[in-house]
């Protein structure tokens, strides 16, 4: 099989060779690997590691010195720390986070899907033959929440759903026709659409089963169609513990969940596997806040060994569960991917 073939078989929890990976860093992280790596750039790391899967992204538009912050096209701030391998992104509240009335949000210089550049994906595509091909980073609620002020967002939730729900509706028609004019712009190259929108903290939901269902599920149900209307996969990312949500994400159409963030016994590996996989393929776990940090390389080892075993050999991609931190010791990183590679 090749990575392509491995990947959506995996997708579709059909028998597969071996377990398909990816590769995810901070910029931060690869900087750190660049030093101490014979790998000089991405693309040469890539071809040592050799993951199934390759992100690509449009040409979007560049950021703007507000003076003190900085600004995205969307209208989150933030500022840069510096740090031993490069500056590291601390968001602030967003650029509405004053605004008082539903005219303010609708007022706002929302972007414009011609403001996005697709005129390389084809070429990225083909440069990436015979691999699983992911394209976006797309969100529906929690970067709408960073653009309102998540204080202020959260209380919306409860005080003015409908400014909530406005701003979750444009993210939403935004992504759902990014997605489209990539996948035209591609040639029709594009396997797998990625939506960040993190759920969960570290020991429980941010927000209650009903919220959710109210403020996420719908536009989640409506990304999904578009993608599935693509003849393309959904793989939905959301950080922490999100176990009781599992069920109406797979309703939604879901198709991959990442990042298996084990934080709680119920998002555990054995848990996951036994209660949803059969439905749902899984994507991550190997843990970036613990035995990746903290272990040795024998640890993250027998880590990747306890996920191959807990899924099968179908219906689980792996990889760390986040972007891999610059605090993950050189050697665990490269332990993770030799043992991946052992099938």
């Amino acid at each position: 099989m090749n990575s392509r073939e491995r990947v959506i078989g995996t997708i579709k929890r059909q028998a597969v060779d071996r377990t398909p990976y990816n590769f995810r860093a901070e910029d931060v992280t690869l900087e750190k690997l660049f030093r101490s790596t014979p790998y000089k750039n991405t693309d040469e790391l890539m071809d040592a590691l050799n993951p199934d899967i390759r992100h690509i992204n449009a040409i979007t538009p560049p950021e703007k010195n507000m003076g003190g912050f900085y600004q995205n096209y969307w209208g989150e701030r933030y500022i840069y720390k510096p740090s031993e391998f490069g500056p590291v992104r601390e968001d602030m509240d967003g650029a509405l986070s004053k605004a008082a009335t539903l005219k303010e949000i609708k007022d706002f210089a929302w972007p414009k899907n011609d403001d996005f550049d697709y005129s390389d994906l084809a070429d990225l595509c083909g440069k990436h033959k015979g691999r699983a091909i992911m394209y976006g980073h797309g969100d529906v609620w929690q970067r709408p929440s960073l653009v309102r002020g998540m204080a202020a967002f959260f209380e919306d939730m409860a005080l003015n759903p409908e400014f909530c729900h406005y701003i979750c509706d444009v993210f939403t028609g935004f992504y759902v026709e990014d997605y489209r004019r990539a996948f035209k712009a591609s040639g029709g190259q594009i396997d797998i659409f990625l939506i960040y929108s993190d759920l969960g903290g570290q020991q429980s939901p941010f927000i209650s089963l009903e919220m959710m269902r109210e403020f996420v599920l719908p536009y989640i149900r409506r990304i999904a169609d578009a993608i599935h209307e693509l003849g393309a996969y959904f793989f939905y990312h959301s950080c922490g513990m999100i176990h009781a949500f599992i069920p109406d994400l797979i309703e939604a159409g879901v198709d991959i969940l990442d990042p298996i963030q084990p934080c709680t016994p119920s998002m555990q590996p054995e848990v996951l596997s036994r209660e949803f996989g059969k439905k749902l393929c899984f994507h991550g776990g190997i843990d970036v806040q613990g035995v990746l940090v903290k272990g040795k390389p024998q640890d993250v080892r027998d880590e990747v060994a306890r996920y191959k075993a807990a899924f099968g050999n179908t219906g689980y991609i792996c990889s760390s569960s986040h972007l891999l931190q610059a605090d993950t010791p050189v050697e665990n990183i490269f332990a993770l991917f030799d043992e991946i590679r052992s099938d």
